[in-house]
């Protein structure tokens, strides 16, 4: 650390500080991602090639993730935070020269994609790990409130803002305010002091290649029943949900004779509903027991998800997407706070990524499973009026176009909602915040000059 560390913003104001460049950032590249939507659309009019961004983003980022946390856990954390900004500002800025000189083609895309997830993979692990140097433990679920509002409030405001701005300054406009974002963040993140953690005994015994350091990160998360516990009611959890949420647009779709401002409401209102959701986390903090926060919220996540496939239309849809997004922050932040707490910040780079890789494993699963169920056993049943299935459940979902897919989402969300109920029976899972002591118990070794300035 240099002289003028101790100067600069530290603790929860200099997270802060670093929170709203975030949150400014990550708007502008939402409203670029907008642009970017109906421009690659009107270039190619196929869904296949705008699934493909998908593709090209999530499969080196799955790729590197485990790589990308021994990096923050061997590295200057704000350097690591900037790798993550940096390589989505590049990812920009070539997209912002192909658009300025009118040589802009759909395939510069899933380039692009490639790079913005590589960088992509750093941010998490490496902001979430810098929370725990940067902020008190008392306010992990605060300081985590504040970050799923980066993740909620951009959809809320992206989508208008960019359909204002579109007209008035065009595609270029918006890149080029997603590139002056990308520099304020940076900018943000060269004025603020982010500690580097202190070294635990447990962090340098498990020192050594960068495959091996990789792989430390899966075997510390099972050889804690609590941690992987948890991580397996995410997992469940996630699987339920994602199924759901994939059949979400096709259902109400179906139910609306393809009404897109209907769907667009029912978006909406989950956006808002995460937002307020983010700010009640942010100013509240979550429970005591952040465990309750964690298996309380799936079960209310669970049930508000299992209103979206009931009979009743808009009203219904609003409520049902309003409580699950609602409690979401609280989920998410209750949980991250558990971690973050548990794990020695040297070590939370390797274990985050390997957390992050297991979640994310469910999102190829999901629509498989999702559409085999809805396009050739459920729907097809439901829009049977003879059916047994339909007859015994036409009362609870309606019949006909989109039934089908309500009646899994009903029992998805019945299922998500049990993963939180079982956590209550399950000790390790229950108890998991006295069972592992906190981080800043265990044992520390002396700490080592670091590569660049705090």
């Amino acid at each position: 650390m240099d002289n003028t560390a101790a100067n600069r913003p530290s603790g929860m104001f200099g997270f802060t500080i670093v929170w709203l460049g975030q949150i400014v950032s990550v708007l502008a590249s939402a409203m670029s991602q907008f642009g970017l939507t109906i421009w690659m659309y009107e270039q190619t009019e196929s869904a296949t090639a705008l699934g493909l961004m998908q593709v090209f983003f999530i499969t080196p980022f799955l790729l590197i993730s485990p790589i990308a946390g021994v990096m923050v856990d061997r590295h200057n954390r704000k350097m690591m935070m900037m790798v993550s900004d940096l390589g989505a500002g590049i990812a920009t800025i070539l997209i912002l020269i192909f658009q300025a000189f009118g040589i802009l083609q759909f395939w510069h895309l899933y380039f692009a994609s490639v790079i913005y997830g590589l960088g992509m993979a750093f941010q998490w692990p490496a902001y979430s790990a810098a929370i725990s140097t940067m902020v008190p433990k008392e306010q992990y679920g605060r300081a985590n409130g504040m970050m799923s509002l980066i993740d909620a409030g951009p959809g809320v405001l992206a989508p208008m803002l960019a359909g204002a701005l579109l007209p008035l300054i065009g595609l270029t406009g918006i890149l080029f305010i997603d590139v002056a974002t990308f520099i304020l963040a940076i900018s943000v993140l060269l004025f603020v002091n982010i500690p580097q953690p202190p070294r635990t005994e447990e962090g340098e015994r498990e020192k050594g290649n960068i495959w091996r350091e990789a792989a430390y990160g899966f075997k510390y998360i099972f050889s804690r029943p609590s941690l992987l516990g948890l991580q397996l009611i995410f997992f469940a959890g996630n699987l339920f949900t994602g199924i759901m949420f994939t059949l979400l647009a096709p259902m109400i779709l179906a139910r609306t004779d393809s009404n897109s401002l209907m769907y667009g409401t029912v978006q909406t209102a989950g956006a808002i509903a995460g937002v307020v959701g983010g700010v009640i986390m942010s100013a509240w903090g979550g429970f005591k027991r952040r465990v309750h926060g964690v298996l309380g919220g799936w079960i209310l996540t669970g049930f508000g998800a299992s209103l979206l496939g009931l009979v009743g239309g808009l009203p219904i849809w609003i409520a049902g997407i309003a409580l699950s997004a609602l409690t979401g922050p609280l989920v998410n932040a209750s949980n991250q706070a558990i971690w973050q707490s548990k794990v020695a910040p040297d070590l939370q780079g390797r274990v985050f990524s390997a957390r992050r890789l297991i979640a994310w494993f469910t999102q190829p699963i999901a629509p498989i499973i999702a559409g085999t169920l809805a396009d050739f056993l459920i729907e097809p049943q439901m829009r049977v009026s003879t059916s047994s299935l339909s007859q015994t459940f036409s009362w609870l979902v309606g019949t006909g176009p989109g039934s089908g897919m309500g009646l899994i989402m009903v029992f998805c969300g019945i299922a998500a909602g049990s993963v939180g109920l079982i956590g209550y029976f399950i000790p390790a899972i229950h108890n998991a915040e006295e069972i592992l002591p906190d981080h800043d118990k265990l044992k520390k070794v002396e700490p080592e000059s670091e590569a660049l300035p705090a």
